[in-house]
C-alpha cells in the first residue's frame, strides 16, 4: 500500500495540487490533528511533498478565488471579502450512497449539457460522493446587474437549487432522480418518495471561505484519492482507480481556458430563486393576511372597507403614524435581517400610499446607509422593479408572524398594537383618528 509521504512525493502529483490552488486559500489536515492555521497557500510544487513531511495528509480548497488569500482573516465583513475576491468555481458536491451519488451526478452532466455547459469538470470525491464544477470564467461579468463575482455564496446556492429541482421537483412532474434509482434499486427503494433524503446536492453548508478537497488529495477515512474523472464516463469508474496505487493523472479537473458558456445558467437560477422568493414570501404571505384583515379595522376615503377590497390611502400617510416596529426599522438593522426589513418596508410604505419613486429614494439614499452594512442598490432596485410591475395590493406581514417581527427584535409592542393585526391598521387609524381630531378642534374653535 501506498503511503502519504509516497503518494504525494509524486512530481505530478505536486504539480496538478498546485495547479488547482493557485489564487485559492489553502487549509491543511494534519490526519486526525486536525486543520491547521488558516489562512495558508502553496507556492511551490515541492511544498506538496514537504508538508506531507510535516504531517499533512490532505490539502483543501476554497471555491473562490482571492486577489491575496493571505489577507484574509476571520470577522470579515461582507464588502471586504467582496473586494477581495476575485471570482468563486461553482462546485456541486454530491453526498451520499457511493452508487446514488454515481447516479446524481450523471444526471447533473446532463443537465448542465441540457444547457450546453459541456466540458463539466467531474471528481471523485475521496469517500462516496462526486464534485462537479464549473470555471468563473464560464459566467458573465454581471447578473441582474451586479457583479458576479460578488454574488458568493448566494449564486452558487441558487445554481445548485435550480439544478436540484431541475433533476428532481414533483411540482413540476420532473421525477428523473427518484425514477433512476427506483429503475436501477427498486428493492432497496422501492418506496422511496424524496431521493434528495437520500442523497443530497450541499447548499446549506456554503458559505464564504467554503473549502472542498483538492483533486489528487487523498481522503483520511477511505484512504482513495479524490480523483478527476471524464464526465463522460462517471458509469464506468470504480474506487479501485481512485487508490492510490492505480491513480493516473490525465482528465483535468477545471480548466480556466477552455470552458463553455454559463451565463445562460446562471440567469435561469436567479430568475427561478427570485420567482420563487415573490411565491412563497408575498403571495402566499398576502393571501393569508388578506383573509386576517378585519372590515371595521380600516377607515378609507370615501367610506368603510368592503370585504375583499384594500384601498390604498390618500394622500400618502406620514412617519408619524407608524407604528414602533417600523420606526424602529427606519433607523438601520444593526444585524442580519436586512433583506426580510426590505420586504416589510416595501410593502408597508406602498400600502401607505407612497409611490415606488418615493420608497427608492427613502431606502437608497436615506434606510439603507443607515444599515450595519447596506444591501447592494441593485438588490433594492430588483425588488421595486418588481413590485411596480404588480397589479395586486400586498400588504406586510401580519404582526403574528413571528420570523419577520418578534424574531428580528423589530416588535416593540405598545396598547395599541393588540388591537390591529397589521402595521398598515395601525398606521391608517393612527393617521385617521388624527384627522378626526383636527376637525373636532376646527369645529371647537369656530363656535368660540
Amino acid at each position: 500500500m501506498v503511503s502519504y509521504l509516497q503518494f504525494y512525493s509524486r512530481k505530478d502529483i505536486q504539480k496538478e495540487i498546485l495547479k488547482n490552488a493557485k489564487d485559492r486559500e489553502v487549509a491543511l489536515k494534519f490526519g486526525d490533528k486536525g486543520f491547521g492555521k488558516r489562512p495558508d497557500i502553496l507556492q511551490f510544487e515541492g511544498d506538496v511533498f514537504e508538508l506531507a513531511k510535516e504531517g499533512v495528509t490532505s490539502f483543501h480548497i476554497s471555491e473562490e478565488r482571492w486577489s491575496n488569500p493571505m489577507d484574509l482573516n476571520t470577522g470579515m465583513k461582507r464588502k471586504d471579502l467582496d473586494e477581495l475576491r476575485a471570482g468563486w468555481d461553482l462546485i456541486l458536491d454530491i453526498d451520499g450512497p457511493f452508487e446514488l451519488s454515481r447516479i446524481t451526478a450523471q444526471l447533473l452532466v446532463d443537465a448542465l449539457k441540457f444547457h450546453d455547459i459541456e466540458n463539466v469538470a467531474v471528481k471523485f470525491s475521496g469517500n462516496k460522493g462526486f464534485h462537479l464544477a464549473i470555471p468563473f470564467e464560464a459566467f458573465p461579468e454581471k447578473v441582474h446587474n451586479e457583479q458576479t463575482k460578488d454574488l458568493f455564496p448566494e449564486g452558487p446556492r441558487k445554481i445548485a437549487e435550480y439544478l436540484k429541482h431541475f433533476i428532481y421537483n414533483p411540482k413540476e412532474k420532473q421525477f428523473l432522480l427518484r425514477d433512476k434509482i427506483l429503475e436501477k434499486y427498486p428493492e432497496e427503494y422501492g418506496s422511496l418518495d424524496d431521493p434528495f433524503g437520500v442523497v443530497d446536492i450541499d447548499t446549506v453548508l456554503i458559505s464564504s471561505r467554503h473549502m472542498f478537497r483538492a483533486p489528487y488529495s487523498i481522503h483520511e477515512k477511505s484512504g482513495l484519492v479524490s480523483v478527476p474523472i471524464d464526465p463522460n464516463k462517471i458509469h464506468e469508474f470504480k474506487k479501485d482507480d481512485a487508490k492510490p496505487e492505480n491513480v493516473k493523472v490525465g482528465f483535468p479537473f477545471l480548466d480556466h481556458e477552455n470552458f463553455s458558456d454559463a451565463s445562460g445558467l446562471i440567469v435561469q437560477a436567479f430568475d427561478r430563486a427570485g420567482k420563487e422568493i415573490i411565491d412563497k414570501e408575498e403571495n402566499e404571505a398576502f393571501e393569508k393576511i388578506k383573509k386576517d384583515l378585519s372590515s371595521d379595522a380600516f377607515i378609507y376615503e370615501g367610506g368603510i372597507k368592503k370585504k375583499g377590497e384594500f384601498k390604498i390611502p390618500c394622500p400618502p400617510i406620514k412617519a408619524d403614524f407608524f407604528p414602533p416596529c417600523i420606526l424602529k426599522i427606519m433607523k438601520g438593522i444593526e444585524e442580519d435581517g436586512r433583506k426580510r426589513a426590505l420586504f416589510i418596508m416595501v410593502n408597508f410604505l406602498k400600502s401607505c400610499g407612497w409611490t415606488i419613486d418615493d420608497i427608492k429614494e427613502y431606502l437608497c439614499n436615506d434606510w439603507n446607509q443607515k444599515n450595519y452594512e447596506p444591501l447592494r442598490e441593485g438588490y433594492i432596485l430588483s425588488q421595486l422593479n418588481w413590485h411596480q410591475r404588480q397589479d395586486k395590493k400586498i400588504l406586510p406581514p401580519n404582526c403574528e408572524n413571528k420570523a419577520y417581527y418578534k424574531d428580528l427584535r423589530f416588535c416593540l409592542e405598545e396598547s395599541f398594537c393588540g388591537k390591529i393585526k397589521n402595521p398598515v391598521n395601525y398606521a391608517i387609524i393612527k393617521s385617521r383618528l388624527f384627522e378626526k381630531q383636527k376637525k373636532v378642534k376646527k369645529k371647537k374653535s369656530s363656535k368660540k
